[in-house]
């Protein structure tokens, strides 16, 4: 007969569910770039493979795939300046093993000799992540017994032929742009604000505990976090187009300058000043009070007109901007500074403690409101940034 599952066995199997349905929501499919690299890196291997030991017929044909996979780099830049540490990198590996074996005799002995000095040359040199093939190669030189001076040559012509042919497939084929992840980063950003802002004036209208003003405060840190990845992002994209034959065949498209990232990082700072003071009014370890109820409501009407300005800024990023946009964000900028002349009148009669409170929230407003003012959203078209390739 068969048994039932009892109540620990099937709360066990609905614990493993959830934790596989999450694993399963954080993982992400690989997106284009990633599987066109890997194709390419495949490619690059299987045309070092075939030149090195069909046509050139080398002994020990591993190493030309080996070396045309690692140079399928991001960037084609990147492709060139990695190919002259893998190549001194396994140079000097094959040397050192080489020479360790015809001084000893013995494999055992040289790789004593040659591991410790190969090691510490992948580490000490400025090679990145190519100064592991130091002591990698060694380890290949004495395992295959090939450390004559023919074997030797063999082993550098083959490397040179899969430097060369992973450095053409990167550069011809598909050479990578990383432009697009820029565009996209950056229209985020007034996005998340605006998101940001909806919460927070919902939140202080309907009443909001410590837990809700904590997640904010970390929201608002998330922006931060954003923006070092734009600067990165930035990195990229402009390393890309560096010896990149094929960029100018992209389509080409407006980018945001770095005033931009500059703006945001403002804004960014007032929403994290904002979120930290809400959040220690609702602390009860804190003591600090919160605001009156009239104060609050005027609070609220300003961020709710705040994240309106944020999501036109990000309208006029997606399509342009054009008279009608620029009348709304108008309009509600306007309603937020009036929102915050009216949340001042509040001051008059509070404590000295819901002052400074009050005080904390409606400087970072005023600050917040002043860096959406005079740029006019910083638009491609109202900053002169360096035009880029989406790809």
């Amino acid at each position: 007969m068969k048994e039932r599952p009892t109540r620990t066995t099937r709360t066990n199997r609905t614990t493993w569910t959830t934790r596989l349905t999450r694993l399963t929501r954080r993982v992400r499919p690989p997106d284009r770039y990633q599987v066109v690299q890997s194709l390419k890196a495949a490619g690059a291997a299987a045309i070092a493979w075939a030149v090195t030991g069909w046509w050139l017929e080398a002994p020990m044909a591993l190493m030309a795939p080996w070396a045309a996979v690692a140079l399928v780099q991001g960037t084609v830049y990147r492709s060139l300046r990695s190919a002259v540490q893998l190549f001194l990198m396994i140079t000097a590996g094959t040397l050192m093993a080489a020479g360790a074996v015809l001084l000893t005799g013995n494999t055992m002995t040289a790789l004593l000799i040659a591991l410790p000095p190969a090691v510490l040359l992948g580490n000490w040199a400025r090679a990145g992540g190519q100064g592991l093939y130091a002591p990698t190669t060694a380890l290949f030189v004495l395992a295959y017994g090939s450390y004559s001076l023919p074997a030797v040559g063999h082993r550098l012509l083959e490397t040179a032929v899969g430097a060369a042919v992973g450095i053409a497939v990167n550069a011809l084929v598909l050479p990578p742009v990383h432009s697009q992840h820029v565009n996209k980063l950056a229209y985020a950003l007034p996005r998340d604000c605006a998101r940001l802002l909806r919460e927070l004036s919902e939140g202080i209208r309907d009443g909001y505990d410590e837990e809700r003003a904590e997640r904010w405060y970390r929201s608002a840190g998330d922006m931060l976090g954003a923006l070092m990845e734009l600067r990165t992002a930035r990195g990229w994209a402009s390393e890309s187009f560096r010896l990149n034959p094929g960029h100018r065949l992209r389509r080409r498209a407006p980018a945001p300058s770095d005033a931009w990232d500059v703006l945001w990082a403002r804004v960014g700072d007032r929403l994290l000043t904002l979120t930290l003071t809400l959040w220690e009014a609702a602390s009860e370890r804190r003591g600090l009070p919160r605001p009156p109820p009239g104060a609050l409501a005027g609070l609220a009407a300003l961020l709710a007109a705040a994240a309106e300005v944020c999501a036109v800024d990000q309208e006029v990023m997606e399509h342009g901007p054009d008279e009608e946009r620029r009348g709304r964000r108008s309009a509600r900028l306007a309603d937020a500074r009036r929102a915050l002349a009216g949340t001042r009148e509040h001051l008059q009669g509070s404590d000295v403690d819901a002052e400074a409170s009050l005080g904390s929230l409606l400087a970072a407003c005023r600050a917040l409101l002043d860096d959406l003012t005079p740029e006019e959203g910083l638009t491609p078209e109202a900053e002169e940034g360096p035009a880029t390739t989406a790809g």
